[in-house]
């Protein structure tokens, strides 16, 4: 419904992906702020950017979005642990080769089995189970996945599906190693990614190191990224502008907070950005009267001002939404 403000995502991605005029030069330690404390740590489990965007360089997909373009669409999908990927003639089976000599961060070797585990969790055909699992429904048109060996997986689909490779290069269709316990991976994930985990402190912070065995040469840039858990927007806003850390994080900022970034630290790299379906709402309890009646509801929906909505809560930077569009701003 409105404009929001954006603070990491793109650029992290630039930092762990595939490299850009921003990785030229190498080491050091990216320290970034988020806002809240995630319960824990299972990208597979948890549905908020709090866990799933520090551990996005812990793992790795099939296949991923081109980092270094701002709109993902099936045309910018790259290869990642899938050295490619190609349809059967009906539509109805996606055959994927996998890389070679890919190893877990614990050492042992990555295979067709992984993968085989790990949609097996999301369509709740294994004897492991997740705590939660919030992505079921997206995989509802797969009937099931094959291996062809170690090194080749074929996923068979009900009905046709194009873009069901989207659903695969999505940030949170990561693999998990089958010969670790989801239970385990909320505390201590183990990935194949240019970083490996090294602690969380609820409440405190989150840390990965840089994984001096990639399997992709020459990554990561980084030595590191160190996330400080700062609740208060307006106390990290402050750290930020006094030099404590090199990037707030996404969904933070306000437009005042921002312009007060960018008045107090000119230096800062600020933008608005598409940031997706994160947008603002009206909420109500559609189930005590009066507004339980619908006709009612839709009267409310047709009677707000929307622009005035906009132009008040972020300073006129909004979109009136109509597909749950919104953007948001990012500082570094």
């Amino acid at each position: 419904m409105t404009r929001s403000i954006r603070a990491l995502v793109a650029v992290l991605c630039l930092f762990v992906g595939a490299g850009t005029a921003y990785s030229q030069k190498r080491g050091g330690i990216l320290t970034v702020t988020s806002i809240d404390s995630p319960g824990g740590l299972s990208v597979l489990e948890e549905a908020t950017v709090y866990s799933t965007s520090p551990m996005a360089g812990v793992f790795n997909n099939l296949i991923m979005f081109d980092q270094h373009i701002k709109q993902n669409s099936r045309d910018t999908i790259i290869s990642d642990l899938a050295t490619s990927w190609s349809w059967s003639s009906d539509g109805l089976a996606l055959t994927m080769p996998l890389h070679q000599g890919v190893k877990w961060h614990d050492g042992k070797p990555f295979t067709a089995k992984d993968v085989l585990c790990t949609w097996a969790l999301l369509m709740e055909t294994s004897a492991e189970k997740l705590r939660v699992n919030p992505r079921k429904a997206s995989y509802r048109n797969v009937d099931h996945v094959s291996a062809n060996g170690d090194y080749e997986v074929t996923f068979h689909l009900k009905r046709p599906q194009p873009a069901f490779p989207m659903l695969l290069a999505a940030g949170v269709a990561v693999i998990y190693p089958c010969h670790v316990k989801p239970s385990e991976m909320r505390t201590h994930p183990i990935g194949t990614g240019p970083f490996k985990f090294v602690e969380f402190k609820p409440n405190e912070s989150i840390k990965v190191t840089r994984n001096p065995d990639y399997w992709k040469p020459d990554r990561p840039y980084l030595d590191g990224i160190e996330y400080t858990i700062i609740r208060d927007p307006e106390t990290s806003t402050l750290a930020f502008i006094a030099g404590k850390f090199d990037m707030t994080f996404p969904y933070q900022l306000t437009i005042p907070l921002l312009k007060n970034i960018q008045s107090q630290k000119p230096d800062a790299v600020c933008e608005l950005t598409p940031a997706g379906g994160v947008n603002r709402h009206m909420l109500i309890n559609r189930d005590r009267p009066p507004l339980d009646n619908l006709d009612l509801r839709l009267a409310m929906a047709l009677s707000i001002d929307r622009q005035a909505f906009v132009d008040i809560i972020t300073e006129g930077h909004g979109d009136i939404g109509g597909a749950h569009l919104s953007r948001r701003g990012s500082c570094a």
